[in-house]
């Protein structure tokens, strides 16, 4: 069975930075398109960065130039640095994949990891 776990979530103060990790585990799998979601409380799961199943790697506006998403194949893990935090980044932060097991795709999620940004 395939799972993902995130990692390195936290307290940072403005500016700050914090480095998420998703590591996927299990065997016999691949993975594809993977990229990370947010949630605050109260709103909308939304898009924070991805990487198709292509290579290209697509942000939010909201995020450009502050968060970069990389991906080390060779551990299937994949990483969001964030630099430059703000308050309205406070956020529980989920990890995402597109993961062929066997002759199946399908989506997969971790468990959040909460970032909080507060002076």
């Amino acid at each position: 069975q395939v799972q993902l776990v995130e990692s390195g979530g936290g307290l940072v103060q403005p500016g700050g930075s914090l480095r998420l990790s998703c590591a996927a585990s299990g065997s016999g799998f691949r993975i594809y398109a993977a990229g990370w979601y947010r949630q605050a409380p109260g709103e909308r799961r939304e898009l924070v960065a991805e990487i198709t199943g292509g290579g290209r790697t697509n942000y939010a506006d909201f995020v450009k130039g502050r968060f970069t998403l990389s991906r080390e194949h060779a551990n299937n893990t994949l990483y969001l640095q964030m630099n430059s935090l703000k308050p309205e980044d406070t956020a529980a932060y989920y990890c995402n994949a597109d993961i062929l097991v066997g002759d199946i795709m399908d989506k997969y999620w971790g468990q959040g990891t909460q970032v909080t940004v507060s002076s």
